[in-house]
Formats: C-alpha cells, sequence, structure tokens
C-alpha cells in the first residue's frame, strides 16, 4: 500500500510538517523523524498519483550515499530503522539548496536554448549542445522557497541579502564540489555519469552539516556512461536514470507548473513504469537487490518498527 495522504503518529512527537514529498516528525528528544511517502513532485507541485516504493527507494539510497559521504562534511542521518524512516539531528536549515551542474541540461538547457547565457550568475560558454559538459562543474544555487516555486540566485544576491556570509557560502560551495566529485567518482564505478544535483545545508551547534537527501533519483540526475559520447555526437537523446523523464512526460502534456497548467492523467502503466525506473536506479547506483518488503501494509509495519525502535531509544 503506497504512502500518500496517510498521517502516522509517534509516541512523544512534539511537532509535524508535510513536505512535498517527506514527513517530519519531531521527537520528544529533539530529533527528526522523516517517513518517506510515496509522492512525487515536479515543477514543485505534488503528482496525483504515488509511485510504489519510490518512498523506500529515496530513503535506502539517500542512508546508503550520506554514509559514503560522511567524512566530507558532517551529516544528519543517525539511523533508518524502517525502508522508508530516516532518524537524526535537527538543523537550523539554510535557507538555499546547492545545485551543481556537470552537464548542460535540463533546466540549465531550456535556459540556454531560449537564449539566456547567465545563470546564477555564471556566465554560460556559447557553441554548446543540449548534454554537453561544462568545462568545470558550475554552481546555480536556488532559494528554498516555503511554498511554490524554488527560485535562480546568483552568489552576489545570495551575499547582498544577507542569507548567508561570505566565509559560510565559501564553505558551501567548497563542500558542494567536493560532494559532486565523491558522487561522480561512486557513479562512475556503477557505469553512470552524475550530471546534476543540489545539496542542502543547516547548522547544528554552530557546524555545518548536510541535510535531506543525497544524490538520489529527486535530487540527481543520472546518464548512462555506456555510449554517451556516441550519442552526443549523433546528437541522439541520451539515456537517463533520473525524474527527467517525469518533467518531459509533463511538459509533452502541456504541464510545467504554471497557473492554469493541468497535470495529464497518469494511468496505472505509467505509475508503474516510473516505480521500476527508480528501483533500476537504485539497483545500479548501489550493486545491492532492492528488497520488497513482504508486509503489504506499509503504515502498520512503519508503526510497528519504529515503535520498536523508540523503546530501545
Amino acid at each position: 500500500m503506497p504512502l500518500y495522504e496517510q498521517r502516522l503518529q509517534f509516541v512523544g512527537e512534539s511537532a509535524y510538517y508535510r513536505g512535498k514529498v517527506r514527513d517530519v516528525h519531531t521527537l520528544a528528544d529533539g530529533r527528526l523523524l522523516m517517513v518517506a511517502s510515496d509522492r512525487i513532485s515536479a515543477f514543485d507541485v505534488v503528482l496525483p498519483r504515488p509511485i510504489p516504493f519510490k518512498g523506500q527507494v529515496l530513503n535506502q539510497l539517500a542512508a546508503y550515499m550520506l554514509e559514503a559521504v560522511s567524512d566530507i562534511v558532517p551529516v544528519w542521518l543517525e539511523d533508518a530503522p524502517d525502508p522508508n524512516v530516516a532518524v537524526g539531528k535537527r538543523c537550523e536549515p539554510i535557507r538555499l539548496e546547492m545545485v551543481i551542474r556537470g552537464h548542460l541540461t535540463g533546466h540549465a538547457w531550456r535556459t540556454y536554448r531560449d537564449g539566456g547565457r547567465l545563470l546564477c550568475g555564471v556566465v554560460l560558454p556559447e557553441g554548446m549542445k543540449e548534454h554537453d559538459a561544462f568545462p568545470e562543474p558550475i554552481i546555480t544555487p536556488a532559494t528554498k522557497a516555503e511554498e511554490g516555486h524554488d527560485e535562480d540566485i546568483s552568489e552576489a544576491e545570495i551575499l547582498s541579502r544577507g542569507i548567508v556570509d561570505a566565509e559560510l557560502y565559501g564553505r558551501m560551495a567548497e563542500v558542494t564540489k567536493a560532494l559532486f566529485a565523491r558522487g561522480r567518482a561512486m557513479a562512475a564505478e556503477r557505469g553512470l555519469i552524475l550530471v546534476d544535483t543540489k545539496y542542502e545545508f543547516g547548522l547544528h551547534a554552530g557546524e555545518l552539516m548536510l541535510m535531506d537527501e543525497v544524490h538520489t533519483p529527486d535530487s540527481s540526475r543520472y546518464f548512462h556512461a555506456d555510449g554517451f559520447e556516441a550519442r552526443q555526437a549523433a546528437g541522439a537523446p541520451q539515456s537517463q536514470l533520473s525524474k527527467e523523464f517525469v518533467r518531459e512526460w509533463l511538459i509533452e502534456g502541456g504541464f510545467m507548473g504554471r497557473d492554469g497548467d493541468r497535470i495529464p492523467t497518469m494511468d496505472d502503466a505509467f505509475v508503474d513504469h516510473v516505480s521500476r525506473r527508480y528501483i533500476a536506479l537504485f539497483e545500479q547506483m548501489t550493486g545491492l537487490d532492492f528488497v520488497i518488503p513482504e508486509e503489504a501494509d506499509t503504515v502498520a509495519r512503519i508503526q510497528r518498527n519504529i515503535g520498536n525502535w523508540l523503546r530501545e531509544h
């Protein structure tokens, strides 16, 4: 049973917040318990049908990736007591998404195609084709909106608006580049190219800390490395492992999150296709088999597992 609108409650929780894809519960000791739902969002809009096992993929892949980068920067995650649940430190969030791009793809390409040569204060080279690699990865931050659309922002605007100071931004940019390099190296080992991604940071006890998911299909875009150069030379579409195909499907159906846009009908075949794409990415990125839980009642399983965990912790 996919997790979509169900409201879970846990003993001793003191606050609750529903995000686009995660439900965040504050425990009695101040730690955060995040339930990864099967909701899927695109263009900052939650789509009307859940994707089976997407939450489990997101949670387990995030845990795997957070562990893999924990030597670069402290991470918020402490435990994953259920396939859909993560528990960790509460941070004071920095209201920025540190987006880093290795290729001219997605939003960057659409900006470039429409004549833009400046993205978040970064000058884009002339003569590029869709999916071409940048000479060096570029950081194109976005404001982290409480509601509605995130917005592109330049480093100069970040500093002038006082979102963070120059020293903290410099540290965030340094860590972003190091994380992206690690992610690309891990992807290359699995026959993939990490094309672009985003990182979210917070402060915990005055220390910069990596929050939320890392290198998952919700936050990242991957190409298959095999045949990449040949497809570029031929002007052929790249083979992707990401949710960009969902965005493309929406665009083809006339939806880009604008006022008045209507979401196309998500039939069973499309929902199943998206689910299988998420599972494939998990298995290729980790080299592990994706294990479907035997218990069909996801809510009952989570309530039981977390109840047991809370009694032991």
